[in-house]
């Protein structure tokens, strides 16, 4: 039995509240936060009042007063009553409302149970009104975009800035709406996409490349291409460094120390902004030339704790795979991730291991006297380990069927 996979994809916009529009939604937004760190506190009350530790239980303690435990189902019965006790909720969209107790369920189940993986994350933080950007429709009706304005229930229709069409066929799950403080105010729409992404019947397997990425070049191709590391943030550094200072200088919790931490927030956006351009126009080069696209499986979080962490962070290695292979699902093509164990210090041409320190750039094989750039050798390691691959062994021996 085929069960029905909903791919969902997200589209973000521009939006052009109205300086009215724009006080209601900062209302919205410490109205919920308010919410959010009462349900968060509610919960931590529970937690501190019925925990013990394992060897550590006192013969003669204190029993608390039981109460149940507060869940998901008993925080949002506590919603209607609290739009009697503060009326000025009831101006909130009531799935808004009901949305914050989805949040803190999920935060604080992190904190107890993990995530799907077993893996525990830190105790959750009472958000401050700074911290706390984002508010979230779980669902919205079909319709809600009327030419250039969005219509948010209990909120009024916003002017968006359309820079690109909804596809054909998508359907809107769910709208959020973001401020930042560098850009302003910003439409996140959730798109469930029909296509579900799936390889292309036609693809060719032997239009494959492998990539090598790095520090010293961006990227280096199995066939020798090389793109250069652009830098955005070591370039940017000596104008951050400068406006940092400001914030610095200035006295806390003043205005014009906010208007400074304005400043650096914007300078930090063109360099994401930046980054993120050249991540895409790589991946699509990269795309436009090849059907499979073979790279490391990086454990870039091990390497952004080394003493190379800010070039890690600069280039934006996890960034950028995630792009290359959401554009290659998209396009109905292949990216593979191989083992990176040793592609740097064995030879391409005949595997023997040639061991080289990290300074030295050129690969030089007293074996088989094969010499070329150290990257180079790599990507064409990164390439030949796709070789066995199980959807490359089937689309060739698909296209040897045809040809047959």
């Amino acid at each position: 039995m085929v069960e029905d996979i909903e791919v969902r994809t997200a589209y973000q916009y521009k939006l052009r509240p109205t300086a009215k529009q724009a006080i209601e939604i900062d209302r919205w937004l410490s109205m919920l936060c308010a919410q959010y760190n009462y349900l968060l506190a509610d919960r931590f009350d529970w937690y501190e009042r019925n925990r013990s530790p394992i060897n550590a239980c006192p013969l003669v303690c204190h029993i608390p007063e039981l109460r149940d435990n507060p869940d998901y189902y008993s925080q949002k019965k506590t919603l209607p009553n609290l739009k009697k006790t503060h009326p000025w909720y009831g101006e909130i969209y009531s799935q808004v409302l009901q949305d914050i107790v989805k949040r803190v369920k999920v935060t604080f189940d992190k904190f107890l149970k993990g995530d799907s993986n077993g893996k525990r994350s830190g105790r959750p933080r009472f958000k401050s009104r700074s911290r706390y950007k984002t508010f979230t429709y779980p669902q919205i009706k079909d319709g809600c975009l009327q030419g250039n304005l969005i219509n948010l229930p209990m909120f009024g229709k916003v002017k968006v800035i359309l820079h690109r069409p909804i596809p054909d066929g998508f359907k809107i799950k769910t709208a959020s709406v973001t401020k930042k403080e560098s850009s302003g105010y910003y439409l996140t729409l959730s798109l469930e996409d029909p296509t579900v992404p799936a390889i292309k019947p036609n693809f060719n397997p032997d239009s494959i490349t492998g990539i090598d990425l790095g520090l010293k070049e961006f990227l280096t191709t199995s066939v020798g291409d090389v793109v250069l590391i652009p830098q955005h943030y070591r370039k940017s550094q000596k104008r951050l460094k400068v406006i940092q200072q400001r914030v610095s200088r200035r006295k806390k919790g003043s205005n014009r120390r906010k208007k400074a931490q304005t400043q650096v927030a914007k300078q930090h956006k063109k360099v994401a902004d930046k980054r993120k351009d050249f991540h895409f126009k790589t991946a699509n080069n990269l795309l436009k030339k090849y059907d499979v696209v073979v790279h490391e499986d990086l454990n870039v979080k091990g390497l952004s704790r080394s003493m190379l962490a800010k070039s890690v962070h600069d280039a934006g290695w996890s960034s950028f795979l995630n792009i290359l292979t959401t554009k290659a699902e998209n396009a109905g093509l292949l990216v593979i991730a191989v083992n990176p164990s040793g592609t740097s210090q064995d030879c391409s041409s005949c595997g023997v291991r040639v061991p080289k320190k990290l300074h030295e750039r050129w690969h030089c094989c007293p074996n088989c006297k094969c010499s070329l750039d150290r990257d180079h050798n790599a990507a064409v390691n990164i390439k030949n380990r796709a070789d066995g691959h199980a959807v490359l062994k089937a689309q060739r021996l698909l296209r040897n069927s045809r040809i047959g």
